[in-house]
C-alpha cells in the first residue's frame, strides 16, 4: 500500500459521493506530501490509518487523526469512506469495530469524535449503532456543488 494508491482511492471515493465534508484522506495533498504523514502516522501512537483490500486492491479506509499536543492528544477525529460498489455489505461496521478496538486496547485516546452531513442518515445510523452521541449541530457547517449550506452533526464517543 503507498501514497500513490490511498490519493487514488480517495478520488475515486471523493467522486461517488457528496457526503464528504473535507479531504478525508488528505485530496488535496501530494503523493510526495502524504507519503511523509504516512511515515508520521506510523510513528505516532494516538493516529491511525486503517485500508481494506479486496483482491489486494484499496476498497475502504478508516483514519484516526490526532494533535501532538498534549493539551488535546487524547481527541481523535475519526474519518470512514468505503468505495460504492462496496457500500451496503458491512465493510463501514468493520472499519469502525476495528477503530473502536484499537482505541480502547491499544491508543492513548479518550475521545473519538467525527462530523457527518446531516443528510447522511446510513452514516449516522452508523456511528449511532457503535456509541457515538450527537454533540451540536453546525449550521451552514458544509455546501454542496451547487453551493447550498448544508448542516453538519458534531458526534463523539467517549473511550473508557
Amino acid at each position: 500500500m503507498d501514497a500513490k494508491e490511498i490519493l487514488q482511492v480517495s478520488r475515486q471515493i471523493a467522486e461517488e459521493t457528496d457526503f464528504l465534508i473535507m479531504d478525508e484522506a488528505g485530496l488535496g495533498l501530494s503523493e510526495e506530501l502524504l507519503s511523509l504523514q504516512l511515515a508520521d502516522l506510523y510513528e505516532s501512537e494516538n493516529n491511525l490509518l486503517l485500508v481494506a483490500l479486496a483482491d489486494e486492491k484499496i476498497v475502504g479506509m478508516a483514519s484516526v487523526k490526532a494533535a501532538p499536543e498534549f493539551t488535546v492528544s487524547h481527541i481523535g477525529e475519526l474519518g470512514i469512506s468505503v468505495l460504492k460498489e462496496f457500500w451496503g455489505i458491512g465493510l463501514g461496521s468493520a472499519l469502525l469495530d476495528e477503530v473502536i478496538y484499537w482505541c480502547e486496547t491499544v491508543s492513548p485516546l479518550a475521545r473519538l469524535e467525527l462530523t457527518v452531513q446531516k443528510r447522511n442518515e446510513r452514516a449516522i445510523h452508523l456511528y449511532q449503532k457503535f456509541g457515538f452521541e450527537m454533540e451540536a449541530i453546525m449550521q451552514r457547517g458544509a455546501r454542496d456543488a451547487q453551493g447550498a449550506f448544508l448542516d453538519v452533526l458534531l458526534m463523539s464517543k467517549l473511550i473508557n
